[in-house]
């Protein structure tokens, strides 16, 4: 499976942006979905986990309540809904895949099978 991240850009803060993941090959629905990201001089962390079957979510508490996570398996598409975006928002955001019916939590970066090339978002005024 190939992960390909979209939707990324410049916003100001307040404004909402919606991130795409498009996956090749036939078996996306087996895999656990992570989002990611990496700010600038920052470790790459953890912003949001979804199950295979999307009965389980998890996010970060610098997200939570204004972050949504989504897929669509029939699609092969994640997605990550960002609303009320901050400055400190601002990051290379990362679509990563886990193989397996695995539990949803905020998973260290070590545990995921694949990455995305990443897209860049950017909250300023």
């Amino acid at each position: 499976v190939r992960l390909v991240e979209s939707g990324g850009g410049l916003v100001q803060p307040g404004d909402s942006l919606r991130l795409s993941c498009a996956a090749s090959g036939r078996t996306f629905s087996s895999y656990a979905v992570g989002w990611f990201r990496q700010a600038p001089g920052k470790d790459r962390e953890f912003v949001s986990g979804i199950s295979w079957n999307s009965d389980d979510a998890a996010y970060s508490d610098s997200v939570k309540g204004r972050f949504t996570i989504s897929r669509d398996n029939a699609k092969n598409m994640a997605y990550l809904q960002m609303n009320s975006l901050k400055p400190e928002d601002t990051a290379v955001y990362y679509c990563a895949g886990r193989l397996g019916i695995v539990r949803v939590s905020r998973w260290p970066e070590t545990f995921m099978d694949i990455w995305g090339a990443g897209v860049l978002v950017t909250v300023s005024a």
